[in-house]
């Protein structure tokens, strides 16, 4: 008997599917998911309307779009992979045409019946091409330049357009991750070493730009920089966020201040603190034990997702369930970093808890994926 033969006669089917998904994870997900719903109670002073109501409404179509994608063949998300690239890049280029405007930065499109941010699709709709790429690639010719180069230039080219909007948190993320699956897919180290010392001379240029007539990123973002290094500078202005995040997070201690008891939150010293900033909520409210618990529950949902990837031999499944794991771990750690005030305010929210639509929904969306890996490996 082929494995292909194999594979479809152990497939499960109908409601076996039911029974295959992963119940810890899904677990896992409500869990984090209910801690972000209690904490923009919170922050909205006690009213369900302001932000929980909403984000509830858009975890349930997230759940259902979850499920509905996990039990989908996995199959068929490998043989959708570039079309799933091909529309988040257009909806990426419509962005630059029409797109909304918030914030100073133009990252939004209205499609009728949701406002989409276009660049969230893009991160997993990239991880997905990657990993059918290096699917479809024979394994000697990983490391071969040209072959290389391909990869390379897939990620690239919707980094470019984020760039554009401007965001360079998820810019920033993009890299990371599809380089992070290049290295598990068995590209040899020697680019990612190159790559890091190229970074090392951008990073150089970038600083050695300010002030010039060739300056390569926004003042704005110089002035992130700035606040990252030393934000006591400008604590009333450039670096007012992460000063009050860092009171916020101080105060909190080991137990919290209690429920919609923190000070920088409730009397609203506290900026974004329903979006990116919602973790130095949580902090303040329940204290070091608090946000270790989410820290934990985060580890535990990469945990799944390794383990769904170990226990298949289908390559891009495998691939795709490590790369939403290294996206997912990249969201949260970033987010985390930032509002310690040891990583420059980069606009990451915090997945599953922060406000926000379109990333939840996505990254509902890529977990089903990783429980459609699980659902349709060869048993």
């Amino acid at each position: 008997m082929s494995y292909l033969e194999y594979a479809v006669k152990t497939m499960p089917s109908g409601p076996r599917k039911i029974l295959y998904l992963n119940w810890p994870l899904i677990l896992l997900l409500i869990s984090v998911a209910a801690m972000g719903f209690l904490m923009l109670y919170s922050v909205a002073g006690g009213r369900l309307s302001v932000w929980a109501e909403p984000q509830m409404k858009r975890f349930a179509m997230g759940f259902a779009v979850m499920i509905a994608v996990a039990l989908t063949p996995i199959w068929f998300w490998r043989s959708m992979s570039a079309v799933a690239y091909a529309i988040s890049v257009l909806l990426l280029i419509a962005v630059e045409v029409m797109g909304s405007i918030g914030m100073g930065a133009q990252r939004w499109i209205d499609l009728g019946f949701i406002i989409l941010q276009p660049s969230e699709l893009c991160k997993i709709a990239t991880i997905m091409l990657l990993a059918a790429y290096y699917d479809w690639l024979p394994g000697k010719n990983t490391s071969k330049p040209l072959w290389v180069a391909v990869p390379v230039l897939l990620i690239l080219l919707p980094v470019g357009l984020v760039l554009r909007q401007p965001d360079l948190g998820t810019a920033i993320l993009m890299v990371t991750a599809g380089g992070g699956l290049m290295f598990l897919a068995g590209v040899h180290w020697a680019y990612f070493a190159a790559v890091i010392a190229m970074v090392g001379g951008l990073v150089t240029a970038v600083l050695e730009s300010r002030g010039t007539s060739w300056q390569l990123i926004k003042d704005y973002q110089f002035r992130r920089i700035d606040t990252f290094l030393d934000p006591a500078s400008d604590p009333l202005g450039a670096g007012y966020h992460i000063t009050q995040s860092k009171i916020a997070l101080g105060s909190g201690g080991w137990t919290g201040r209690g429920f919609m008891q923190g000070t920088q939150s409730r009397l609203n010293f506290l900026p974004e603190k329903h979006t990116d900033f919602i973790f130095t909520t949580l902090a303040e409210e329940f204290g070091f034990i608090g946000g270790f618990s989410l820290l934990v529950l985060y580890a535990l949902i990469i945990v799944f997702c390794v383990a769904t990837a170990m226990s298949t031999i289908d390559r891009f499944a495998s691939l795709l369930s490590l790369g939403v794991a290294m996206t997912f771990f990249l969201f949260f750690s970033v987010n985390m970093l930032m509002v310690m005030g040891l990583a420059p305010v980069v606009g990451v929210p915090l997945p599953l808890v922060s406000y926000g639509g379109s990333a939840m929904l996505v990254l509902l969306a890529a977990f089903g994926l990783v429980h459609s890996a699980n659902i349709h490996r060869p048993r």
